[in-house]
């Protein structure tokens, strides 16, 4: 098995992190792999708000109903679009665009041992208006999700969430 393939295997939700910093370089790393993501167009709609103050992930801790891990990560990545840039024939792909970004980060943070978790914004009207608010996001970007970064407090195993029974050959 190669490296890459490790890494996407190897990837699992890690929400319980140390107290140790994550260094400018290794979230610059995360950003660069984040803009590495294909777009429709190559529209690339994405932006990144990323939060290392402890006040701040503490209040979109309490703001986002399933982000208790927030107030303890070393750093959070806020994913948000711009409809305005990926939008063809009336149908808005920013959501698209930005979640294989998303993806990148948490390939990307496994890769180099840190810890993440996806918490979901978008589609839930209340997250992105309280997300919106706490951290000043423009009327134009839509939060996507916040990913929570750090290093991991242990060790855990990924899932095995290979099922043969979802994969039809040729026809459903």
């Amino acid at each position: 098995m190669n490296d890459t393939i490790e890494t996407i295997l190897g990837r699992k939700s890690v929400r319980d992190y140390t107290n140790k910093p994550i260094s400018k370089a290794n979230l610059t790393l995360l950003l660069k792999a984040a803009m590495a993501a294909p777009s429709g167009g190559d529209t690339r709609p994405w932006s990144f708000l990323v939060i290392k103050d402890k006040e701040l992930l503490k209040e979109l801790s309490d703001t986002l109903k399933y982000g208790r891990m927030i107030r303890d990560a070393g750093a959070v990545i806020v994913v948000c679009g711009n409809p305005q840039k990926s939008t063809f024939d009336g149908d808005q792909y920013w959501m698209f665009d930005c979640s294989v970004a998303a993806e990148n980060i948490l390939l990307a943070a496994e890769s180099i041992g840190l810890g993440a978790v996806w918490t979901a914004v978008y589609p839930n009207k209340v997250r992105i208006k309280n997300v919106k608010k706490v951290l000043n996001i423009p009327k134009k970007i839509e939060p996507l999700c916040a990913i929570s970064i750090g290093y991991p407090k242990s060790i855990k195993k990924p899932k095995n969430k290979f099922d043969p029974k979802n994969i039809h050959w040729n026809k459903y």
